[in-house]
């Protein structure tokens, strides 16, 4: 049986603008650096699991578009890029993974004032303050 896991990332660098709805395409969730994000990462999800997509950083944040894992965890090629601003780790000893995502489709920024209104997600960890993971379980 699937789950879901709320993905978090600013827009200019993994964004449901612009990625590919063809049947194959996936967008890799580069650049996540949080030990915990990482360890759900390896640990708990699979391919299948549903994804609503958060963008971050924004005048209005919220969840952007439905994805679903379509790769499970491998080592996240921007750790060792010396280019990279993420570049922190050896091809020898990889630190950091990344999942592929397939955007399913878009949708109406759904902000965080509006799931905060809502009784039924009010347990939800990605509406407890001070929460700043980029991955966490719905």
């Amino acid at each position: 049986m699937p789950h879901y896991w709320l993905m978090k990332s600013e827009p200019d660098e993994v964004s449901t603008n612009g990625a590919p709805v063809t049947p194959r395409a996936t967008v890799p969730s580069t650049g996540v650096r949080n030990d915990e994000a990482r360890n759900i990462m390896r640990d708990a999800m699979r391919p299948r699991d549903g994804v609503p997509f958060y963008h971050s950083s924004r005048a209005q944040p919220g969840i952007a578009g439905i994805a679903r894992v379509a790769l499970t965890a491998c080592p996240d090629p921007i750790q060792f890029d010396p280019k990279s601003p993420y570049f922190d780790s050896r091809p020898d000893a990889p630190r950091w993974l990344l999942v592929d995502v397939k955007v399913l489709r878009k949708t109406r920024r759904l902000t965080l004032p509006e799931r905060r209104a809502e009784p039924a997600l009010a347990r939800l960890r990605v509406l407890q303050k001070g929460n700043r993971l980029s991955i966490a379980p719905v």
